[in-house]
């Protein structure tokens, strides 16, 4: 492991007891080197990793238990609720009661080798009750799909000019990629709501500056991330993540920013077009423009880059986009409730560590 003495400016007397939490559901091919990458970021004795398994039926746990044996701050812990937002309102539960800070630590990343002490200078210097992060995605060695959906996710019509994927800058924000935060008030605000599957990170940021929180943007901590390698996966995230932002706009009665609605216009022209076309042959063209910005895209990338792999990037985007369209349409049928068993639902300090056996 990474030796660091202390961390900056502080004297040993006054380390914060760091928990981080890595929520996991069959990640055989990046948990090891997440967990290698957070080993020793943290002095011995003030930190620990608890991996978070939702269930994983491949390689995860035994990989995690080698990791474990490398390493004694890692514990692995049984999330029944599988979800990554149950995964870290159980982790903040089950905490060290030493542990003043809560970091989530996603098991599809890696971490730069200052990160914990980063993000933790960061939460403690600006006042700030939770810190967020700039993301860069990656492909693994050899994975041509991957590369593809990289380069979609980091350009402008990929994320719609997301802050925490588009050059950002240090300095208080309402919303980023979360990183850390300070236990105390993330309990006091009932952490994650657990009814969503995806986009419990931008409706806890709501409900936390309402509470009087601040978010906090530390951009030289960015995070390595290793995007969706399939079309199928891809299209079902996209599609889980425009349900959640619909139910959150639902949920505080909020209205969607022209960027988010972008998606939904593209797959409104385009089947008004191909459902007008057979009566009207002029509505073909409408039809055939977004597909076609789309294609023309991957081919400049590649072309630009020099990889014929992003010329599949075209096919990316629409997957992204209309699955995302798709999904925040179906979001927003439906009405959405907080779980009376999310309200009432207390921060308790038990602990239960588990082996490979009971997963």
């Amino acid at each position: 492991m990474r030796g660091l003495i202390a961390p900056a400016n502080q004297p040993c007397d006054t380390i914060p007891f760091v928990s981080i939490a890595v929520p996991a559901l069959n990640e055989e091919h990046y948990i090891e080197a997440c967990l290698a990458s957070l080993a020793g970021q943290w002095p011995e004795g003030y930190y620990e990793i608890l991996v978070m398994d939702g269930g994983s039926t491949d390689r995860t746990v035994p990989i995690v238990e080698a990791a474990r044996r490398r390493c004694d701050a890692i514990v692995l812990v049984a999330n029944p609720g599988r979800l990554q937002s149950a995964a870290m309102n159980l982790a903040a539960r089950i905490a060290s009661p030493r542990a003043t800070v809560l970091v989530r630590a996603d098991a599809h990343a890696l971490y730069p080798a200052d990160f914990i002490q980063q993000c933790v200078d960061a939460l403690l210097l600006n006042g700030a009750t939770s810190v967020v992060v700039p993301m860069r995605n990656q492909a693994r060695p050899g994975a041509i799909l991957q590369a593809a959906i990289a380069a979609a996710q980091s350009s402008r019509l990929g994320n719609g000019g997301a802050a925490h994927r588009t050059n950002p800058r240090s300095g208080f924000v309402e919303h980023g990629h979360h990183a850390v935060f300070d236990l105390a008030f993330f309990r006091r605000i009932g952490g994650y709501d657990e009814s969503f599957t995806h986009n419990e990170d931008a409706e806890l940021d709501i409900r936390a500056i309402k509470a009087g929180g601040r978010i906090w943007m530390c951009a030289g901590a960015s995070v390595t991330y290793y995007p969706r390698d399939r079309f199928g996966s891809l299209a079902r995230q996209y599609f889980r993540h425009g349900a959640g932002r619909a139910r959150t706009l639902l949920k505080h009665r909020l209205k969607p920013k022209p960027r988010q609605m972008m998606p939904v216009a593209a797959l409104a022209c385009s089947a008004a077009g191909l459902i007008a076309a057979p009566f009207l042959p002029v509505f073909a063209v409408i039809a055939s423009m977004y597909p076609a910005i789309c294609l023309a895209w991957g081919g400049m990338q590649a072309i630009r880059r020099r990889d014929p792999r992003l010329l599949v990037g075209g096919a990316v985007l629409m997957t992204m986009h209309l699955a995302w369209a798709t999904g925040f349409l179906a979001g927003g049928l439906r009405r959405v409730s907080l779980p009376a068993a999310l309200k009432s639902r207390s921060f308790g300090r038990s602990r239960t560590p588990i082996a490979s056996e009971t997963l």
